[in-house]
C-alpha cells in the first residue's frame, strides 16, 4: 500500500474542506498504484488528482448510473 506524501496530504485537507464546505460529497479517496497520484472523485462530476508534489489537476467527468 502506497501511503500519500505531505504535500498530497496538505492538498487533501485542503480540497476535502473546499468540497464539503461546497455541501460536494466525498464518494472516494484512494492513491493510484499505477504513479503514486491521490485520487478524489467527488460529486457526480469533479475527479480530482494530486501528484506526489502537491499539484492538483481537475478534470470533470460524469459518472454513470446502472438506473
Amino acid at each position: 500500500m502506497n501511503e500519500p506524501t505531505l504535500a498530497q496530504y496538505k492538498q487533501l485537507y485542503r480540497l476535502t474542506y473546499l468540497l464539503t464546505k461546497m455541501l460536494r460529497p466525498v464518494n472516494l479517496v484512494t492513491i493510484d498504484d499505477r504513479n503514486g497520484k491521490l485520487v478524489i472523485l467527488a460529486g457526480n462530476e469533479i475527479d480530482i488528482t494530486v501528484d506526489k508534489k502537491g499539484k492538483v489537476s481537475y478534470e470533470p467527468t460524469e459518472f454513470q448510473s446502472d438506473e
